[in-house]
């Protein structure tokens, strides 16, 4: 049963209600086309439908024939958070890690591959966790005050100011026409171009390795990953 189009602030007015802080900071954090979270105006809750879930059915009809009683929540779009990950790539001091993390950024499957870069680097991770928590608290923020909801208790982050604006350091994160890894790719096309014949298995085994010492890097990321699962279920970027 499809979810007709949710009540606007101006057709219900102003509502008061104590909010779970928690599920919906989840809820605006998570973007995928398979999840959508509403917030309950009457109790607070947030209510996720997830296809595929057992419960997606009886929540989605819930929600369906209650719509009054419920707003849809907007999480943090794609595009939106991969801005916030450019921005705070342009303000990576270490030059050799903002290269790495503008070149992680390029293309499909950006996310984690940033989240990888920054493994190794626990301070500019840590520094990365509360650029992007600040930025979410104030979407909620925003959002909260565009749909007139009042929140009766305060959130655990406590007061949410405006985003601090981070320094551009070195040249600007901009992805134009074409992408930072693709330019390097037609870098090392044209000097393989450039290589006499003869030379040619020499460049073939050096790129070899190379591909080699890199899947040997990842593995070893993954691996520390993996090790570090359960902090990351409180800290995801």
């Amino acid at each position: 049963m499809p979810v007709r189009p949710p009540v606007t602030a101006a057709s219900r007015g102003p509502v008061r209600l104590e909010l779970d802080w928690d599920a919906l900071e989840v809820a605006v954090e998570r973007n995928s086309p398979d999840t959508d979270s509403y917030l309950d105006l009457g109790t607070g809750r947030i209510i996720t439908i997830t296809t595929g879930d057992p419960e997606a059915a009886l929540n989605r009809q819930q929600v369906s024939e209650n719509i009054r009683n419920f707003l849809r929540v907007e999480p943090a779009s794609s595009r939106e958070q991969y801005r916030w990950m450019e921005k705070f790539v342009g303000s990576v001091t270490d030059e050799a890690l903002r290269e790495r993390l503008i070149i992680s950024i390029d293309g499909k499957g950006a996310f984690r591959r940033f989240k990888d870069v920054l493994l190794a680097y626990p301070a500019e991770r840590e520094r990365w966790f509360s650029y992007r928590a600040e930025l979410l608290h104030w979407h909620i923020q925003q959002w909260l005050e565009t749909h007139e909801v009042k929140p009766t208790n305060d959130p655990p982050w406590g007061q949410v100011q405006a985003p601090t604006e981070l320094p551009t350091v070195g040249r600007p994160v901009v992805h134009g026409t074409e992408a930072p890894g693709e330019a390097l790719r037609r870098q090392a096309r044209d000097l393989i171009e450039t290589i006499p014949a003869i030379e040619l298995p020499t460049a073939i085994a050096f790129l070899e390795f190379l591909k080699q010492r890199s899947a040997e890097q990842l593995a070893k990321e993954h691996g520390l990953h993996d090790h570090n699962d359960d902090e990351d279920h409180s800290k995801s970027p």
